[in-house]
């Protein structure tokens, strides 16, 4: 796993310097503007220093957000105060984070969650777990380019998000959409450029079967 402490620390705070900039991902602004989509509360994974769950706790959500950074989740907390946001920010490796039995959120956000497959479909099993009746699982990750093409994201295969790797250890899930496509990301100092990603909204039925 890349050394994000480091990367967080020589960014700094400063809204120009931000790592992903001082925006929430624009993934995650369509889906809040979705007529069905009323959550209450949200599960953040891999929030970094809080661009996702702070606009989220903005838009009066409860939010708890996790991520294996100590240094994003100072920063975060830190941007949280001086907009006078409260989340619950939780440092925590998500190789083997789970939430306390009982806990369960309106909505689980998984954006760009850069790490080895087997933590990110783990963290994706968790969360799915934690999701109460109704509620929605929302992801957005770099794919493969396809051959011979370039596309942002990391080189490492085992980083980028696989579909069918999604939808088959979320299979409890209801599909509401599962798109893979090309976008332009602008999004801070280092995500800037055409990708090639996947969206993933997926709902947990209201009664289980």
């Amino acid at each position: 796993m890349k050394d994000w402490n480091s990367r967080y620390a020589k960014a700094g705070t400063a809204p120009d310097t931000r790592l992903f900039g001082d925006q929430p991902s624009e993934y995650l602004r369509e889906v809040m503007a979705r007529s069905d989509f009323r959550p209450r509360s949200a599960l953040c994974l891999a929030d970094g220093d809080g661009r996702n769950g702070g606009w989220l706790a903005q838009q009066g959500l409860e939010v708890t957000a996790v991520d294996a950074s100590t240094v994003a989740t100072e920063h975060a907390l830190a941007h949280d105060a001086a907009r006078g946001r409260t989340v619950e920010r939780i440092a925590a490796d998500l190789a083997d984070w789970t939430p306390p039995p009982g806990r369960a959120w309106d909505a689980v956000f998984l954006m760009y969650l850069q790490c080895e497959a087997a933590v990110r479909l783990r963290a994706a099993r968790v969360a799915a777990a934690a999701l109460a009746p109704g509620g929605w699982f929302v992801a957005e990750g770099f794919a493969p380019a396809g051959a011979g093409g370039r596309s942002l994201g990391p080189e490492d295969p085992d980083l980028l998000y696989e579909m069918n790797d999604f939808l088959d250890v979320l299979c409890g899930l209801e599909v509401v959409e599962a798109l893979k496509g090309r976008i332009r990301v602008n999004d801070g100092v280092r995500h800037r450029g055409e990708a090639r990603v996947v969206r993933l909204l997926l709902r947990r039925p209201e009664t289980e079967a």
